[in-house]
């Protein structure tokens, strides 16, 4: 297996990984705080970037170190050019002053492991024992804190209340509710917010995906470019539509319309077709209970969907 087909956990499979990924899209407030604190040198060591999954948290973690690593407090941007020696490197994962913890793909077992053990806190502890070869700052990306494992981070709690001098730590996390207390309690919050359809379909253009009816895969993907990736690769718009035609001709049933969803449902490597089925049910089972209690109707995702959920 090439390097190139190495299985990464940080990455969602169809787009670029986060570290190729140029602009970030809808989160100008966790931007500009960061970029207030590093213009003002009030740089705090640890930094916990939330928010559902697929919103840019780690597209942010990397934007954050970049720049760290390429100008150092004072800076006003994030904008680190494609050409910086910095930005190469860290492209390359060849950046000395940057450690990247994840499931590391295993090579003898031949999968990603379930957690991010103890091997990687011990590559953090070695990283932290070495001195940045320019006496510039280091960044510590962990891609996800919700992945540690108890001892691993334990380890990292240890780094968040010793902090080493110029050395920054980015967390991705999905769950803060499941990290130690005491590690949320260190950490300067970045809360990002799931994007709107203008946003989606701009991230969605820089990731390659082609996509009809944003407004449609936004508001069934929650804001997240992750779950729409999903969404546009299983044909999920097409699918909810369908699935909403049926639900309308209710008590009568359109056989044909519900054979072409059985079917998809159905066969080798559709796994994820089905669960995203279901999921969509479950979907239109919430907007309508949600019209039904009073509240204004969701926006369409569907032709037809208001008028079926009021």
């Amino acid at each position: 297996m090439s390097a190139g087909d190495i299985p990464e956990a940080d990455r969602i499979d169809g787009v670029p990984h986060p570290r190729h990924t140029a602009q970030l899209f809808g989160q100008h407030a966790a931007e500009a705080d960061f970029r207030a604190a590093l213009a003002g040198g009030r740089l705090h060591h640890g930094w916990l970037l939330t928010g559902p999954r697929g919103v840019g948290k780690a597209t942010l973690a990397w934007r954050l170190a970049r720049a760290l690593l390429a100008f150092g407090t004072g800076a006003t941007t994030l904008d680190v050019p494609a050409d910086h020696p910095v930005a190469r490197r860290m492209a390359a994962l060849s950046e000395g002053r940057l450690l990247l913890l994840r499931r590391a793909w295993d090579p003898e077992k031949k999968r990603l492991p379930a957690r991010i053990g103890v091997d990687e806190a011990r590559r953090l502890q070695e990283f932290l024992t070495l001195s940045a070869a320019d006496g510039g700052w280091r960044a510590v990306i962990v891609d996800a804190a919700d992945d540690l494992t108890p001892e691993a981070a334990n380890a990292l709690l240890k780094l968040l209340e010793e902090p080493p001098p110029r050395t920054v730590l980015f967390l991705v996390c999905h769950r803060p509710a499941a990290l130690l207390p005491t590690i949320r309690s260190r950490c300067r919050p970045l809360a990002l917010a799931p994007l709107g359809a203008g946003d989606m379909g701009r991230a969605l253009d820089q990731a390659g995906v082609a996509v009809e009816d944003t407004a449609a895969v936004a508001e069934l993907a929650h804001g997240s470019v992750g779950a729409a990736v999903g969404l546009v690769t299983l044909e999920g718009t097409a699918l909810y539509a369908r699935l909403v035609g049926l639900l309308s001709g209710l008590p009568r049933v359109d056989r044909t319309g519900l054979l072409a969803v059985a079917q998809a449902m159905g066969g080798r490597g559709a796994e994820d077709r089905r669960d995203l089925v279901f999921d969509l049910l479950g979907q239109w089972l919430m907007r309508a209970a949600r019209t039904g209690a009073g509240h204004p109707p969701p926006a369409e995702a569907a032709p037809n969907e208001a008028a079926l959920c009021a």
